[in-house]
């Protein structure tokens, strides 16, 4: 056999060879919102991808927004590879919404140490709260219905529709899973939550397991269907592949942090406010038109409250408002009240990762109130300063006369030659008193000059 015959074999013994598989794992950690989401969505779709064995979710939550949260278990459902769900390391929680996500993924897994569950809907409009429901405030995560935002409030009749909505959700999902129903709807109606080995023992996770590889090697020769076909995990020393946060769900996670957000907003308005107040500058209108952008984009990734939004942006025009046309404080002060309301209602959750920070709102309103009060004092001491411009403020001015050609003389005046008219005759150097001014020429009137006695 020639080389080259040998060389084509090889290359063909290549690439006929069966690619190693690989299981990637991917971290759900803190509040579950839209960059977690992005980030996890992205990676499963890298994962298929690669040609990726299983992906194993690491989770890590409190709860988070409804709306990811359902574009996270939509991703899960329709997974061409097995998504196992794995609460870890010792420590973690899946409260809230990561309960729903563990109820969704094909295998559920957690750590010693570990617990899920408190997966009650939190009702934010002041809605009175059921029997073994927490009130508002009291829970850790929104409603399944409404986007994160507040229902209205309707009484019990509101809060038992909310409840209802979310217990058959996860029920749906623990049917679909062949897991335990009744303790999910325990979960939703009363708040409850179970450690490892009590939710292993009641058929709520398929294992218990400390790490990743003790994880992969129980789940080896395990069956799992996924869509309509069942699949036999071979998972025993398989390379494992991190998937960690890219750039653009780092950029999200900053932008998505509602203090953030809401500084980018203040900043795109004040830019676009000094630009128009002092046009041709063009800085501020570019970094305001960006930030205002990008505060915009993230908004509406969030449950903002629009009331919100319009309160700060009325409190931003009755502040610039007093500040052009002062009304002894009237317009300046409803403006800050304005403000402070709109940004204390401007986030419509009651979730703790998604409010704004109390200082940040009294920092970002002493510092637009001071705005204020420096502008009034510019006003304040303009309008009592003497008057620098037309003609009024040459009257009363002393000068010297710089010539004289017969009957003309010229004074200087600001820096300019003006003709000058007296009633008596004017010489070179002659000290002489603006007192009026009549034209293009300056009326002035001679001053005495004291001759010193010997």
């Amino acid at each position: 056999m020639t080389k080259l015959s040998c060389g084509w074999l090889l290359l063909l013994l290549v690439l006929a060879w069966p690619a190693r598989a690989e299981v990637w794992t991917v971290d759900i950690e803190g509040a579950i919102g839209p960059a977690s989401a992005d980030h996890m969505l992205r990676s499963l779709d890298k994962a298929v991808g690669a040609g990726a064995t299983a992906v194993v979710l690491r989770i890590d939550t409190p709860g988070g927004l409804d709306t990811a949260m359902r574009d996270m278990i939509k991703v899960i459902l329709a997974s061409p590879v097995p998504v196992i769900a794995h609460v870890a390391p010792s420590g973690a929680r899946a409260a809230s919404a990561g309960t729903y996500l563990l109820y969704a993924s094909h295998i559920a897994a957690m750590a010693p140490g570990t617990n899920l569950g408190a997966a009650t809907p939190v009702q934010i409009g002041g809605t009175p709260s059921l029997p073994g429901m927490p009130g508002p405030g009291e829970g850790t995560d929104e409603s399944p219905e409404g986007d994160g935002r507040s229902e209205p409030a309707a009484g019990s009749a509101m809060a038992r529709k909310i409840v209802n909505d979310a217990v058959a959700y996860i029920r749906s999902l623990a049917q679909l899973r062949g897991r335990n129903g009744d303790w999910a709807e325990q979960a939703v109606r009363e708040g409850v939550s179970l450690s490892a080995d009590d939710a292993l023992e009641a058929g709520v996770i398929d294992l218990v397991a400390a790490g990743t590889t003790e994880l992969l090697a129980q789940l080896d020769g395990r069956q799992v269907t996924v869509g309509e076909t069942t699949v036999t995990l071979r998972t025993a020393g398989v390379p494992v592949v991190h998937q960690p946060l890219d750039w653009r769900s780092e950029f999200l996670s900053v932008i998505t942090n509602p203090n953030i957000a809401y500084i980018l907003l203040l900043v795109g308005i004040y830019g676009l406010v000094i630009e128009f107040y002092n046009p041709g500058i063009g800085l501020p209108g570019i970094v305001g038109a960006i930030s205002l952008l990008v505060a915009l984009y993230a908004l509406q990734m969030l449950p903002i409250s629009y009331a919100g939004v319009g309160l700060i942006l009325l409190g931003i025009a009755l502040m610039a408002a007093e500040a052009l046309a002062p009304s002894f404080g009237i317009l300046g002060l409803g403006g800050v009240a304005a403000f402070v309301t709109g940004s204390v209602m401007l986030m419509d959750t009651n979730l703790p990762a998604f409010q704004l920070a109390m200082p940040m709102i009294v920092a970002v309103t002493v510092f637009s109130a001071g705005l204020l009060v420096f502008a009034l004092g510019m006003i304040l001491r303009a309008r009592k300063r003497a008057v620098v411009s037309g003609v009024e403020h040459l009257l009363g001015a002393t000068t010297t006369v710089s010539r004289v050609e017969g009957r003309d003389a010229w004074v200087w005046l600001d820096g300019e030659i003006w003709h000058a008219r007296s009633d008596e005759p004017l010489a070179a150097n002659d000290p002489v008193t603006v007192t009026a001014i009549d034209g293009l020429t300056a009326v002035v009137r001679k001053q005495a000059v004291a001759t010193a006695r010997e």
